[in-house]
């Protein structure tokens, strides 16, 4: 028992990947550079040690911190027991249930689980989320914020969604050191939306036929759903080569071409 009150120590060989933050400077920097408001509910995923917990809740109106490890969850507790705007859970952000009403999503994301977390609150367009600012890997930061070459994952998010890699942060800025850098990616809900929320399932379904043969020329892959005379109109209007692959077209060209098919 004693062994389980211990509070654990950074190793490198967390199961989850999470890394924290070791400056309480660049922790308060971040969310300053979110713009959190005392308007805002903030679901802070991996709160971990509570370096970003800390200025989360100097500034949210409300705070749900969300971690997982159970003697991480208590220290929490005891933490930030005298602060009425903070309720900490401790719960998978993989199946933490969410607010029904409009909210925002901070975090420093394990490493590990960072795509799957990411999938888990923008997959649902219609939820009451309106923005995200979260610490991946940077890599994959760059990838989901990147618009050309686009990719089948981030494509399937951008109608409703814009992201924005907005800052680097050196993998010597966290305890223990991941074997990468991180970057912050911000993600906001798009005002108008490209696509209605309820044209999501089948326009997933057009990216996830394009990318089936990624190296391949769209038309030839789209054969079945586009006749030659309509995709040579299509690429004309858009300024498109004929022979473009899928990685080509960015957003805006996908949702023309799902209006179209």
């Amino acid at each position: 028992m004693a062994a389980q009150q211990r509070a654990p120590r950074p190793s490198g060989r967390q199961p989850d990947g999470q890394h924290f933050l070791r400056s309480a400077r660049l922790a308060t920097e971040l969310v300053e550079q979110a713009g959190i408001s005392a308007r805002d509910l903030v679901v802070e995923i991996g709160a971990g040690s509570g370096r970003l917990t800390t200025p989360l809740a100097e500034r949210a109106g409300r705070l749900i911190a969300v971690e997982r490890d159970p003697v991480w969850a208590d220290r929490l507790r005891l933490s930030f027991s005298n602060e009425a705007n903070v309720a900490i859970v401790r719960a998978n952000a993989l199946h933490v249930p969410l607010p029904r009403e409009p909210y925002r999503v901070f975090g420093n994301l394990p490493f590990t689980f960072g795509s799957r977390i990411l999938a888990r609150f923008l997959d649902d367009v219609g939820s009451p989320l309106q923005c995200l600012d979260a610490l991946l890997q940077y890599e994959m930061a760059r990838k989901r914020a990147q618009i050309h070459p686009n990719t089948l994952v981030s494509l399937c998010w951008q109608p409703w969604w814009e992201l924005r890699l907005v800052r680097h942060v050196p993998r010597t800025a966290f305890e223990p050191f991941p074997a990468v850098d991180a970057g912050m990616l911000s993600v906001t809900r798009r005002g108008p939306h490209l696509l209605p929320m309820s044209a999501r399932p089948r326009y997933v379904r057009l990216i996830a036929k394009g990318f089936s043969a990624s190296a391949k020329p769209l038309r030839l892959t789209l054969r079945s759903s586009m006749s030659p005379r309509s995709w040579t109109r299509f690429v004309r209007e858009r300024g498109i080569a004929a022979d473009v692959v899928p990685t080509e077209l960015d957003v805006f060209d996908w949702v023309a071409l799902f209006e179209r098919v």
